[in-house]
């Protein structure tokens, strides 16, 4: 199988992991890619965001699958583009990938469909987010409407802020806040069948203990051992399969990765947002896990076959994925600056370029992040940090608390 990975982010650099290492694959092509996929793929350039060149570049190279890791492809419509060459992709079509591209659009299925999920008022001027704020109270949630690259949200008892926040952006959700433990749930599906991967946490703010703003993610851990019972099969009963069945019925299949993010609240799962793709970081963790040939399971998906797919198989043990940072990040980071450290297994690129001299330099936000996996959650941990400890990036940060509630047994779940 030839495959072609479309994104040069950590996710996809997670991804290229795991596609080298399916015997099936034959051969690995990463576009635009970056310093670490280009140690396991052949890089090559395309404009990721104009889906005619994403299918003009799997024409030739001759790819059987293509996978799409970033949203804003997907929402472009890369995947249309690509299944219009007659060529199997993973991936949702631009009108499904609606359920990322558009919060109003996702809390109208869910709404369709019965799903559980926050009360929420779509806003677009001062005076309608004000009545929502002071209907719902604090915590405010505000949530930018279209994509935002992780950053969108703003969840504050501050309620000059939240206005701010939705003045900056527009068009915004308001939310009534979700008391609870959060959840991410990757599931894969080929609009019919659909198969949960291992659920995982990840952590949005940028400082130790929650604190500080939003980012696009500082490290996650997985398996969860505070989560309930039966949590995955409840999420499949009430989430997944009437979301899926309400996109059938609108014409509009969904075919791909839905993230399903949760908060685990006193009355049961629900839904925060949904995502049209593998989210960053928790696939570092939970593809370190997963012992399923990775491009067998998404060709399966992505040509209707995932019903006669094999169980997944996983490794025993826990993954902790820890993400260094760029100065200055998530405001304005500093890009630029030389990095050591990084050439080592468990090392996972995310914002890196390379000079041509060889020197690896950062390009983005989130730089890099240490992923290890362990006997259980305090030995992947442990693993995880000393990766990190072994980076050098001036002026860098990371949290220091990934998993550790967790070990310590300090998650409740509301009751």
């Amino acid at each position: 199988m030839r495959v072609l990975l479309v994104g040069g982010g950590g996710r996809e650099h997670a991804l290229a992991l795991g596609l080298a290492s399916d015997e099936a694959v034959e051969a690995l092509i990463a576009a635009p890619g970056n310093p670490g996929i280009a140690s396991v793929a052949q890089v090559r350039p395309v404009d990721a965001a104009d889906p005619a060149s994403v299918a003009a570049l799997a024409v030739e190279v001759g790819a059987d699958l293509v996978v799409v890791g970033p949203e804003g492809p997907l929402v472009a419509g890369a995947a249309d583009a690509v299944r219009a060459k007659g060529i199997a992709v993973f991936g949702p079509s631009a009108e499904a990938a609606r359920l990322e591209g558009s919060k109003t659009f996702a809390k109208d299925v869910m709404t369709a469909a019965g799903v559980p999920t926050a009360r929420a008022y779509t806003c677009t001027d001062a005076e309608s987010t004000a009545r929502a704020l002071d209907e719902f109270g604090a915590p405010y949630v505000v949530k930018n409407d279209g994509l935002a690259a992780g950053k969108g949200v703003v969840v504050t008892d501050d309620r000059a802020r939240a206005l701010e926040h939705a003045a900056e952006c527009g068009r915004v959700v308001v939310e009534e806040y979700l008391a609870g433990p959060e959840v991410s749930l990757f599931v894969v599906t080929d609009s019919e069948a659909a198969v949960p991967l291992l659920p995982a946490q990840d952590f949005k703010r940028v400082g130790d203990g929650d604190t500080g703003p939003n980012t696009g993610g500082m490290g996650a851990y997985a398996p969860l051992p505070w989560a309930p019972s039966g949590l995955v099969d409840e999420v499949m009963r009430d989430v997944v399969h009437p979301t899926l069945a309400e996109m059938r019925r609108r014409g509009t299949p969904f075919a791909g990765l839905l993230y399903v993010g949760l908060a685990i609240t006193a009355a049961g799962p629900r839904v925060i947002e949904f995502n049209a793709r593998f989210g960053d970081p928790e696939t570092q963790v939970v593809l370190a896990l997963l012992e399923t040939p990775l491009a067998g399971l998404l060709h399966a998906a992505a040509t209707g076959t995932l019903a006669g797919h094999p169980p997944l198989r996983w490794r025993d043990g826990a993954a902790v994925t820890v993400v260094v940072a760029a100065e200055d990040y998530p405001a304005a980071p500093r890009t630029g600056d030389p990095i050591t450290g990084a050439e080592r297994p468990g090392v996972i690129h995310a914002g890196t370029r390379r000079d041509p001299d060889g020197t690896l330099r950062s390009a983005g936000g989130r730089v890099l992040c240490g992923t290890a996996t362990g006997a259980d959650l305090t030995a992947a941990r442990d693993a995880a940090y000393d990766l990190v400890r072994g980076i050098e990036l001036a002026g860098s940060h990371h949290r220091t608390d990934i998993a550790a509630a967790a070990i310590e047994g300090r998650i409740t779940v509301p009751r």
